[in-house]
């Protein structure tokens, strides 16, 4: 009977303890097309900080709008360039419709899918200002009522928030989000981005769009961004957004920042395969990493296939694990950038 109870108590303490470790990682969830799988549309990606606080990072076109029940609450949308396959010009028409290859999107126009979810989320909208602005107006229009400035307890955002609002920011400007019944923040500051900020042209007004069609081209919103959040249990991610090789991956976020996680886009007319290992191996040098945004059906049945643009950057990422972005499948991490579920 001792003895019994001895493994009892055994299995209670390691239970307690488990929860107590779990309670402090960060959750990290991608949401693409088609479940289980990494595809070529699928850019977004919520994290959830052990106090609560939810984020939802460029919401693309792997969700079906502000209604996707895959959301749940969203405290902050993060968008890093108003290009339609971050901004969502189009949305997913439904959950594994069409191929991992090619899923079966609809238009999303005139709102996009960053505006539906900050609409339906009450979320903050942290963004440069130009883009901030262009959603908010976006909101402004679904909700019929204007997007004002976020509400401030002394410097910090304190989410839940009453409806959805701005927190506009320049490059480099970082904001602090935290609960109502915590002490500590999320500290979310805009790195740069190489790329471009060109906005469909469908998202547009009417006058606006036809004053550009003539000469085929469109309006530019603001510098693209990356991201670097650091979240209360340590962890520090850089959420790399579309981008080229820039000087900045290292001085700023490697030996400014020490990010011990990156998030990295691999779409192909901004990096090879050898350049996005090069980020991981000598520029960014985090821990860990997670490939997203690599425009191909990078799996089958979870696993990279081997012919991949995606395998090959992942053969070539030395001393630190890569994880594909699987749809649903939520990783959990450490404040070291150690995943320690889920991966």
């Amino acid at each position: 009977m001792v003895s019994i109870n001895l493994r009892v108590i055994g299995v209670l303490a390691l239970t307690a303890a488990c929860s107590t470790v779990c309670a402090q990682n960060v959750k990290i969830t991608p949401l693409g097309s088609h479940a289980g799988e990494l595809c070529s549309r699928d850019r977004a990606t919520i994290f959830e900080d052990p106090t609560g606080v939810r984020i939802l990072y460029d919401a693309g076109q792997s969700v079906t709008g502000g209604d996707d029940a895959r959301l749940g609450g969203i405290d902050v949308v993060l968008l890093s360039h108003a290009h339609g396959d971050h901004i969502g010009d189009q949305r997913l028409k439904a959950l594994e419709a069409g191929t991992c290859d090619n899923p079966e999107v609809v238009s999303a126009a005139p709102n996009s899918t960053t505006a539906e979810t900050a609409a339906a989320k009450n979320a903050a909208i942290i963004m440069v200002v130009p883009l901030a602005n262009f959603i908010g107006r976006k909101v402004e229009t679904i909700r019929g009522k204007p997007t004002g400035a976020c509400p401030l307890t002394g410097n910090d955002l304190v989410a839940p928030f009453d409806a959805p609002c701005l927190a506009t920011v320049q490059t480099g400007g970082t904001r602090t989000v935290k609960t109502s019944n915590s002490s500590q923040a999320v500290e979310i500051t805009t790195v740069p981005a190489a790329h471009d900020s060109t906005v469909p042209r469908e998202l547009l007004s009417e006058n606006a769009r036809k004053s550009l069609e003539d000469d085929n081209v469109s309006v530019t919103l603001g510098p693209p961004s990356g991201y670097v959040i650091r979240f209360t249990n340590g962890l520090t991610v850089y959420l790399s957004g579309d981008t080229g090789l820039h000087a900045e991956m290292k001085s700023v976020v490697g030996d400014y920042f020490k990010a011990n996680l990156m998030v990295l886009n691999l779409g192909p007319s901004a990096v090879t395969s050898k350049d996005a290992a090069y980020i991981a191996n000598e520029l960014v040098r985090p821990a860990a990493v997670i490939a997203s945004h690599v425009n191909e059906g990078a799996t089958t049945g979870g696993k990279v296939r081997a012919t991949s643009r995606t395998a090959a950057f992942m053969s070539l990422v030395k001393g630190r694990p890569v994880y594909p972005a699987l749809s649903g499948r939520t990783m959990q991490f450490n404040g070291e950038g150690k995943c320690v579920a889920g991966c």
